[in-house]
């Protein structure tokens, strides 16, 4: 997993006039907290923010008013529902080698046995708990075959070395749902979408 470097300045500006001041500025209001430190409100360059975030938990190596270095994932984004900008940002701070729990995205990849069966995503991420330097950024499940029924669970999830899970084993991730029968007049047709629901 690589490290993101942004520079952050520490502000002293708070409330809703002083972050749409930011904001104009195509600047970011964020937080950073944790291991039990007083929260340090920071301006980030909203750019380079905005890429960063294009990789779920990224690690981004904070240069701090040039003075201090600190490792922080993001957990918590806040953007504008209609121009997607970003608004705020919450960081945790973490340190190499220490444990954090974090979700990450599940993929699925291959063809559902025939008979229009759907997938459904219980769950779109996987909590686990990793290394805050080594987050996997995203976890790939094949699907190819299953039918209706099937259920592709936690623990059938291949997790590389230092990750483990943390949720219950036996939790849903995706699960494999029988096509639903249009209603049809009746006759063939609605013979038909019987067969394919029980298929």
């Amino acid at each position: 997993m690589s490290e993101v470097k942004i520079s952050a300045a520490t502000r002293t500006e708070f409330g809703k006039g002083a972050a749409r001041r930011i904001r104009r500025d195509s600047k970011v209001p964020g937080v950073l907290y944790g291991h039990g430190a007083d929260p340090l409100h920071l301006t980030l360059p909203g750019h380079d923010l905005l890429l960063a975030l294009r990789t779920p938990n990224v690690l981004i190596a904070l240069d701090i008013d040039g003075k201090t270095n600190e490792l922080a994932i993001p957990k918590s984004v806040q953007r504008d529902p209609i121009k997607g900008f970003l608004e705020h940002v919450d960081l945790l701070l973490v340190k190499r080698g220490e444990k954090v729990t974090v979700e990450v995205p599940v993929h699925a990849e291959g063809e559902l046995a025939a008979g229009g069966n759907l997938l459904e995503h219980v769950l779109n991420a996987l909590p686990v708990e990793a290394e805050a330097t080594h987050i996997p950024e995203s976890f790939t499940v094949s699907v190819e075959g299953l039918q209706a029924g099937a259920s592709v669970l936690a623990k059938d999830i291949k997790l590389p070395k230092g990750t483990t899970l943390a949720v219950e084993d036996d939790t849903v991730v995706l699960q494999v749902l029988a096509a639903q029968a249009e209603e049809a007049p009746e006759g063939d047709e609605a013979a038909e979408g019987e067969d394919v629901a029980e298929a």
